[in-house]
C-alpha cells in the first residue's frame, strides 16, 4: 500500500494517490502555494485538509510544511542550507522586500490577504536607503528579478491579475509583497541587511540561497 493510500481513501478516491504526490512535488518546487492564485486553490485545499500527511511526507526530505488557513497559503521550507548560484541582486531585492513587508504589516498597511502593495518609486527609495545607496535595477533587469521573486512565492506584480492598481508611464505596475515571504525569510534575514550597509562587508559571502533562511535553519 502506498504512502498516500489512506489519504486517498479518505476522499473516497476522488483524489488519487498520484494527485497527492504531484501536489507534494509542486509544493516543494514552488515553495509557497496561495489559494488565490489561478490553479492553486485545489492544491491548497488538499494541503490544508491533509496537513498532517503532507508534513509526514516532506519531513524526511528536509522540509517543514506550514499552512496559514487565515491568509490561505501553504509553504514548504527547507531546513538545511544548500549552495545555489543565486546572485547578489536577487538576494538584496528579496531582503529589501522582506523589510518593507515587515514595516508595512506592523503599521497595518496590508489587505485582507496579508499582501502589501509597494509602488516602484517607494521600492527604489527603500532599496537605496536599505542597501547603503545601491541603485535598484530598472526596466527588463528589474522585471527579471521580480520573476524570481514570483517563482519563490515572495512577490508578484499587479498587472498579473488585471492591473487592479492602475498604472501610468512611470508606474507600469505595483509590486505586491506576499505574506509567505515572512515564512521563507525568517527574522534572521532582516539582520543580514546591515551587512550590505557596511562598506567593509564582503557581499560575496552572502551569495547563497534565499530559501534556507528560515527560523528552523537560521541564516547561513
Amino acid at each position: 500500500m502506498g504512502f498516500w493510500a489512506n489519504a486517498a481513501e479518505a476522499t473516497k478516491n476522488v483524489v488519487t494517490e498520484d494527485d497527492f504526490e504531484s501536489t507534494a512535488n509542486r509544493l516543494i518546487t514552488e515553495q509557497v502555494l496561495y489559494a488565490a492564485d489561478r490553479g492553486s486553490k485545489v492544491a491548497f485545499g488538499l494541503i490544508r485538509d491533509f496537513e498532517r500527511e503532507f508534513k509526514r511526507a516532506l519531513e524526511p526530505l528536509g522540509y517543514v510544511v506550514r499552512v496559514n488557513s487565515q491568509l490561505r497559503y501553504a509553504c514548504a521550507i527547507p531546513k538545511h542550507v544548500k549552495t545555489s548560484p543565486i546572485t547578489v541582486d536577487q538576494t538584496l531585492l528579496a531582503l529589501v522586500l522582506r523589510k518593507i513587508f515587515d514595516e508595512e504589516t506592523r503599521s497595518g498597511h496590508h489587505d485582507e490577504n496579508g499582501e502589501v502593495a509597494c509602488d516602484l518609486v517607494t521600492l527604489e527609495v527603500k532599496y537605496k536607503q536599505t542597501t547603503g545607496g545601491r541603485e535598484l535595477a530598472t526596466g527588463g533587469k528589474l522585471a527579471a528579478l521580480l520573476q524570481w521573486m514570483r517563482r519563490w512565492g515572495l512577490a508578484r506584480v499587479s498587472d498579473e491579475d488585471g492591473n487592479q492598481f492602475g498604472h501610468d508611464a512611470d508606474q507600469p505596475y505595483v509590486v505586491i509583497i506576499r505574506p509567505g515571504i515572512a515564512e521563507v525569510l525568517g527574522e534572521a534575514a532582516l539582520a543580514r541587511i546591515a551587512l550590505f550597509t557596511d562598506p567593509d562587508a564582503e557581499v560575496e559571502r552572502l551569495n547563497h540561497p534565499v530559501t534556507p533562511v528560515t527560523e528552523e535553519g537560521g541564516a547561513a
